[in-house]
């Protein structure tokens, strides 16, 4: 790529046989068209594709969350990217080109702050999820005025549903109310807990234990 001042002419964008003009940044620049190639994808390649075409999906509704929530930013890596990278790295199974995730692998938030303890989930009839735990504030950080968080994915619309501030840690339940069309699908659940001041977290768990959790009517 190559910046050129402007003549008589000014500058230019589009294609003018093997060159392309545009404007960057305020600057004329411009390059040579891309080489095509009649080279097939190596399968290697194609594993790589799979993958990061399945990480990016699953991901890119939660980004609001990973961004916040993944643990700190490190050097020029964001959460996002840290997110991106670990389940890439530790959430898909099965071999190529069945790629699946392992929900239980799934990590929504990445923190320090003592997580509540005892923490399941069940059905409750009119698409609700009922959540429960036994309060554990006053160890360590952990304050009654802790904010709980929930993720549910449905695996077969390929939807999520999240609610922060859920419910204070000293609460020791929450309802969740789920789209009535859900209802008689399977969803898979997380679940995490954010200090008042939103300054630290507790990294995720998955409320599935490896069994279906079906919405029921």
């Amino acid at each position: 790529m190559a910046t050129f001042n402007k003549g008589i002419l000014g500058g230019f964008s589009g294609k003018v046989g093997t060159i392309v003009g545009s404007n960057w940044r305020g600057l004329d620049v411009i390059r040579s068209l891309p080489k095509k190639t009649s080279r097939l994808a190596t399968e290697k390649q194609l594993i790589v594709q799979a993958k990061f075409s399945l990480i990016a999906h699953f991901l890119a509704p939660l980004k609001p969350l990973l961004r916040t929530y993944f643990g700190q930013p490190s050097g020029e890596k964001s959460r996002f990217n840290m997110a991106f990278s670990y389940h890439n790295r530790e959430a898909i199974i099965g071999t190529y080109p069945d790629f699946e995730l392992d929900y239980q692998k799934v990590i929504i938030c990445k923190g320090d702050l003592l997580q509540v303890e005892q923490p399941a989930v069940s059905a409750l009839a009119g698409a609700e999820l009922k959540y429960t735990w036994q309060d554990n504030s006053g160890e360590g950080e952990a304050k009654a005025t802790d904010m709980i968080l929930v993720v549910v994915y449905n695996p077969a619309r390929d939807l999520f549903s999240y609610k922060e501030l859920a419910a204070q840690r000293d609460a020791g339940v929450f309802g969740l109310a789920l789209p009535n069309t859900w209802v008689g699908e399977t969803v898979h659940t997380w679940l995490s807990i954010v200090n008042a001041a939103e300054t630290k977290w507790a990294s995720s768990v998955y409320l599935g234990d490896g069994g279906d959790l079906e919405v029921s009517e």
